[in-house]
């Protein structure tokens, strides 16, 4: 017989942190109230073992003590760590070219276009990977001066700042032979074994923090393209929906938008309607 939450939660005793079903219950509605992320009760242990390390920098000995300090906290600390909260419990699975047939769909896209401008959004750039995989596939579309801007963003800062620098394993998935020569600096000395982003290539993509949670939107011009891909997935169904209205109202007409492989949208026909795999058009 399978156990109730509180009663699988009370079978660990020999936990660093008192943690039981009430601080689990606390942390779901704060992440859910934050950054919109709805955690199912399989996420126990995840919470304990992230967020275990933000109670031993920050001095609490149980997850009702630091819970309570951060709920009360104010100011400037108070903003830290509740990014610091957020960037605990959001995941960040990612690399080149994944779920390779988009890029081939953008590449297609591009070409029919042209020189004409182009804004893309990437709302979900991690580590950077999707983003430098975006600007990849327009430098060899239309070349590195093409009149395109990739705006790049993630709720979680730290992978932001990753994404950034631009740095990665030399052995990183997805990327062939001939990115690493045309896109990448190998690196040397205390660097052997990494690659850098060429800096004619990290010009087409700017990084920003960003909460699709956040009421207000100021992204600037409407986008042509968004990839929004599996971050649909950590949301119900209501924040789905609230999501998908608000990038429908910051894209052009009939943009295009590129979701994750497992993400279906069919019940929001009003909004967008499926035109490829995974990808949809703004009606």
């Amino acid at each position: 017989m399978k156990a109730s939450m509180s009663e699988s939660m009370s079978m660990v005793t020999d936990r660093e942190f008192t943690f039981n079903a009430g601080d689990f219950s606390r942390v779901r509605a704060l992440i859910y109230q934050r950054a919109g992320i709805s955690l199912h009760d399989g996420k126990q242990a995840m919470v304990y073992s992230r967020l275990s390390r933000r109670l031993r920098e920050t001095g609490h000995t149980s997850f009702q003590s630091y819970l309570q300090w951060l709920d009360a906290a104010q100011g400037a600390q108070a903003q830290q760590e509740w990014q610091e909260f957020v960037n605990c419990l959001t995941t960040n699975l990612t690399s080149f070219f994944r779920e390779e047939h988009h890029f081939h769909a953008l590449s297609d896209w591009l070409k029919a276009r042209g020189s004409q401008p182009t804004r893309i959004w990437c709302c979900a750039a991690s580590t950077g990977e999707e983003p430098y995989s975006l600007a990849i596939t327009v430098a060899e579309t239309l070349g590195l001066h093409a009149p395109v801007k990739i705006l790049c963003s993630d709720i979680d800062t730290k992978v932001l700042a990753t994404a950034s620098r631009g740095a990665y394993a030399a052995t990183a998935r997805g990327l062939s032979p001939q990115h690493l020569r045309q896109f990448f600096l190998k690196g040397k000395g205390a660097n052997e074994g990494q690659i850098r982003v060429k800096p004619e290539l990290a010009r087409l993509v700017e990084f920003r923090p960003f909460n699709l949670m956040q009421e207000s939107w100021s992204l600037g011009d409407p986008f042509d393209v968004v990839f929004c891909r599996n971050v649909m997935i950590y949301f119900d169904a209501a924040t789905q929906r609230k999501v998908l209205e608000r990038i429908h109202r910051v894209m052009k007409p009939q943009g295009k938008l590129f979701v994750g492989h497992s993400e279906n949208f069919t019940e929001s026909r009003d909004l967008f309607i499926l035109r490829g795999k995974t990808v949809y058009d703004k009606v």
